[in-house]
């Protein structure tokens, strides 16, 4: 039942349940795909980004309402958007208060994403025409949509936890996460460097052409990036991927010893309620659809995650976390049922309908079995 689920209009899809021990179930689908395939996670590197900053905050590196720039200068010198122009003229005022960590976090720093923004749209235009040796860190140098604190608006901010973490640790964020995260929940193959054993297993990434059609595209990361971006920048397997989700699944427990302790999970899965999430709209059709992931639905923002506050009838329980990647990568934890699940492909672009629908049939067989 739910072997027929995993099956859909995507180049290929890799599924994966696991109870808070271990993995109870993964099946690969669609063109030469295994488990062990490597997949770009996009977005779903933000889960373990959190991650290591609640480590951070545990060992007392990170006060959540301390101003960021604290730790990170240059986070200081971004200024709040108050007008642009089509030429991508830019006028700015300083922000009434600070960005804090727990605005990173919490996706109310102002940052934005260009997929989502026409704004940001302009200003990445903008950048494209003026060639750069440091891409990645000129995407981060934009403009608040708003004063920090003010509301959620998805974007950049885990990408400055990320420098923020590798500043207060003193070392590359992949050093940090190969210590903290990989090694003890016993990863394999997660890295924001394509190692050659990882390249050699790196599925193609897809997009869906406007008849409807499924094309590959050329997108080929380098061997390692210029920059760790802590909000996207991940490759890893859906066993990997299921791993992590066993640390926020139970108390924060893994194989090679403890990733959180129990008090901090507890607490980082009740969020803040007081976030109102909205939907995701669509300002680069090529990327991404308008997505919204529970339409009518009361949601909150956890420490990092999407969390839904009812139960959703024949699917997941009330107070469960998900987030996605751009490919589509969908995974939710649900702590009340005791599992968690990941449905993976590699399509462009994002809240591909035919993927959404995948991942809700996936969701509703795991239930029904």
């Amino acid at each position: 039942m739910i072997d027929a689920a995993v099956t859909s209009g995507a180049p290929f899809v890799i599924a994966g349940i696991t109870d808070p021990d271990d993995t109870t179930y993964l099946h690969a689908s669609g063109g030469d795909a295994t488990a062990g395939t490597v997949i770009a996670l996009y977005s779903g590197t933000k889960a373990f980004t959190a991650t290591a900053a609640l480590q951070c905050v545990e060992d007392g590196l990170i006060d959540l309402d301390a101003p960021a720039r604290a730790y990170l200068p240059e986070i200081g010198e971004l200024q709040v958007l108050t007008d642009l122009g089509e030429d991508g003229l830019v006028r700015t005022r300083p922000p009434v208060r600070e960005i804090t960590p727990r605005m990173l976090l919490l996706h109310t720093s102002g940052l934005a994403y260009d997929m989502f923004d026409k704004r940001y749209a302009i200003l990445a235009r903008e950048r494209m025409r003026r060639p750069s040796a440091t891409p990645l860190h000129d995407s981060l140098m934009t403009p608040l949509l708003h004063d920090p604190g003010e509301r959620w608006t998805y974007g950049t901010s885990m990408d400055w936890m990320g420098l923020l973490i590798a500043a207060v640790r003193g070392k590359r964020l992949e050093d940090v996460f190969a210590e903290r995260i990989y090694a003890p929940c016993g990863m394999t193959s997660t890295s924001f460097d394509v190692t050659p054993s990882m390249r050699a297993r790196l599925a193609t990434v897809h997009r869906r052409m406007r008849d409807g059609s499924i094309a590959p595209t050329s997108i080929t990361p380098p061997d390692s990036p210029e920059l760790d971006m802590g909000g996207q920048g991940l490759f890893t397997t859906v066993p990997d991927l299921l791993a992590l989700l066993r640390v926020w699944l139970g108390d924060g427990s893994a194989p090679g010893g403890r990733v959180l302790k129990p008090e901090t999970v507890h607490w980082a899965v009740q969020g803040a309620p007081e976030v109102t999430v909205t939907p995701l709209p669509s300002a680069i059709p090529a990327l991404t659809r308008e997505a919204d992931f529970f339409p009518g639905e009361r949601t909150s923002w956890a420490y990092s995650f999407l969390r839904n506050e009812d139960d959703v009838p024949g699917r997941r329980r009330a107070g469960s976390l998900t987030w996605a990647g751009l490919a589509n990568v969908f995974y939710w934890i649900d702590r009340a049922s005791g599992l968690a699940a990941v449905w993976a492909t590699q399509l462009l672009p994002f809240f591909d309908p035919v993927a959404s629908e995948g991942v809700e049939s996936f969701e509703r067989a795991v239930y029904g079995s």
